[in-house]
Parts: C-alpha cells; sequence; structure tokens
C-alpha cells in the first residue's frame, strides 16, 4: 500500500482538518467531534437547509457540495461508513433556518437508518425535514425496483438542483419535489479496472484480474452486472450509454445532461476520451446535449474506473442546473 498518510486511523480527521484550513472562508465545522461541516453563513434565515452525508473516500462526494447553491451541511463518517444518528442531527441543527431541512444522499442501508433516526430527533426539536434519496445506479435495480437503486455520482445533479431551489427561496415540500424530479429522470452506469485500497488495513475492496473490467460496479466496489476482458473506450461507452438511455425512455429529440465521472484514478484525458464518444453516440440517436460536465465528482478513494450519468432534461431542470453555486469543489456561473 502506497498512500501520503500519518497514522490509518486519523485520516478522516486529518482530511477535514486540511479542507477546513484550505477554504476557510467556505466552510466551517459545527459538531465537537468535527465531523460535522456546513456553510460558513450557516443556517441561513427563511431558506431550506439541505444536510447530506455518507461515508468518506468519495470526495467531492459529499462533502464537496457544501456551498452555496448545493448543500448546506454534511455529517461525516469513516471510510465507506455512515454517519451517527448524532452527527446527522447536529448538522441538521447547524443548518435549520426555521423553514425545514431536506436530507439529500445516497441509498445505502446505514445511512438511512441513521438519518431517519435523526428526523425523529428533530422532529422533537420542532425541525421539520424531508428525505429524497439518491438512487441512480442502473445496474443495481431493474426499473420497477428503481427505489432500490444505489446512489452514485447522478446525485450531483440532485445536489445541483434542490440547492438552487432551495437559495431561491422555494419551500421545504418544492425543494423536496425539484430533488425527487431530478432523482427519478437520472441514471448512472460505472466501469471498474482496479480497487480502492483501503487507509486503515491496506486490503482492497475487491478482486479484478489484470485485464479485466467490472461493469456496472458500486462506488464501494460492489458487484456489477458483466465481468470480462477489458474493453476500447468506444466499446465502453456503448455498455454504460445504451441501458441509461433505454431506461430513461430517451428518445431523439430529448435532451441531457452528461456527467462523464472518474473514479479517482483514472486520468482526465480518458475521461475525454469516453466524452467524445458519447456526444457521438447520443448525436446518433437524435439526442441534444444541454449541459455537459467531466471530470471527478464522485470517487472511490483511488479506484481506477469511470461512471457515465444522464438527466433527461426540460426547461425546469435545466434552469436549475444553470443557476450558480460554488463549493471548495465546484463552481457555476
Amino acid at each position: 500500500m502506497r498512500k501520503i498518510i500519518n497514522n490509518p486511523d486519523n485520516f478522516v480527521d486529518e482530511m477535514i482538518e486540511g479542507l477546513i484550513l484550505a477554504h476557510p472562508g467556505m466552510v466551517r465545522l459545527a459538531s465537537a467531534d468535527k465531523r460535522v461541516l456546513v456553510r460558513a453563513d450557516s443556517p441561513e434565515q427563511g431558506k431550506v437547509g439541505i444536510v447530506t452525508g455518507g461515508g468518506s473516500g468519495h470526495l467531492p462526494l459529499f462533502k464537496g457540495y457544501v456551498g452555496k447553491g448545493l448543500a448546506s451541511g454534511v455529517a461525516i463518517g469513516n471510510v465507506f461508513s455512515s454517519p451517527s444518528s448524532k452527527q446527522c442531527l447536529e448538522a441538521t441543527r447547524a443548518v435549520s433556518g426555521g423553514v425545514g431541512v431536506l436530507y439529500l444522499y445516497g441509498n445505502y442501508g446505514g445511512d438511512v437508518l441513521n438519518f431517519d433516526l435523526a428526523a425523529e430527533m428533530a422532529e422533537v426539536e420542532n425541525i421539520e425535514t424531508r428525505t429524497v434519496l439518491g438512487c441512480d445506479d442502473v445496474a443495481s435495480q431493474p426499473r420497477e425496483r428503481a427505489a432500490d437503486r444505489r446512489g452514485v455520482a447522478g446525485i450531483f445533479f440532485a445536489f445541483k438542483a434542490a440547492g438552487a431551489a432551495a437559495q431561491r427561496g422555494d419551500s421545504l415540500d418544492e425543494v423536496a419535489a425539484a430533488a425527487q424530479d431530478v432523482v427519478e429522470n437520472t441514471g448512472t452506469m460505472g466501469i471498474g479496472l482496479s480497487p480502492t485500497i483501503f487507509p486503515t488495513t491496506g486490503k482492497a475492496s475487491f478482486e479484478l484480474p489484470e485485464g479485466e473490467m467490472e461493469v456496472g460496479i458500486g462506488i464501494h466496489g460492489e458487484p456489477g452486472i458483466h465481468r470480462g476482458e477489458l474493453e476500447t473506450a468506444d466499446e465502453i461507452v456503448a455498455r454504460l450509454l445504451d441501458p441509461i438511455v433505454a431506461d430513461l425512455s430517451i428518445v431523439s429529440g430529448d435532451s441531457v445532461a452528461v456527467l462523464v465521472n472518474g473514479m479517482g484514478s483514472t486520468p482526465l484525458e480518458e475521461l475525454y476520451v469516453m466524452y467524445r464518444q458519447v456526444n457521438k453516440l447520443l448525436a446518433g440517436k437524435g439526442i441534444a446535449i444541454g449541459k455537459s460536465y467531466v471530470g471527478e465528482y464522485a470517487t472511490s478513494l483511488e479506484m481506477a474506473g469511470a461512471s457515465l450519468s444522464l438527466l433527461k432534461l426540460n426547461a425546469a431542470r435545466l434552469e436549475l442546473l444553470n443557476a450558480p453555486a460554488e463549493s471548495p469543489f465546484f463552481k457555476e456561473g
């Protein structure tokens, strides 16, 4: 294991400390255990707060999207581990501006359990909450069980939409509806080429023979739907794109937002090679690209691989994507 770390047990805490020191005017700590991060100006009175959370190891997901026009706060777990219900509650308190808080996070059992507990405790404190789960991984469940899918890189679109809706002053129900609408119209497929190495144990998250790829892999190394010899970039893009287009019933004349995401150790140059083919294949289907993003938006430490996300666009969704936003890892407008 070759990593730039100190004591592995201090990895997450030292990472958070560095993030705060690097971006002092944008984010601040809001808990004694230093595992709750919020916008520097939180709470924003009269505006819906948005709390996300999940395990570390996925930067810029989740903590990297705390900022204006995005999430208001985040509860931070250890690597690939859920934050506690107490941390979720502390984040809720810290961002509550008096008009409710939206919980927006990935669909994973531990996160759901602890955020649900936090919602019950927040209710006792007269803080109204709503929950929207990112569940965009089309490989993890069929369409009829879309609500049970894993949340992966496509949750970025939901952060952007919900954050824009909250910033313009929408109500809690309206912000939740905007996030849910985007979730229901987003699909993602990923490919893994090599595993993550856990900082605390030095062990790989999964095994993949040399020269092979796993299509449909999750951001923690969860199994995909196809394992075989590594294909060309163009062949990989077709494997990822076609199931998403079919799942979202995207047809000629539609417009989409595209996210080509690196999983942690895939060069940006290779992501642009992929985007080139995404653009070509969509054009061939008569599908327009209304917005595009290429880079690392949801990683898995040093996993090699990439994912492709599509959001089926309409005027309302595109308006929310185009709204100004700024966090330590993202800026729009």
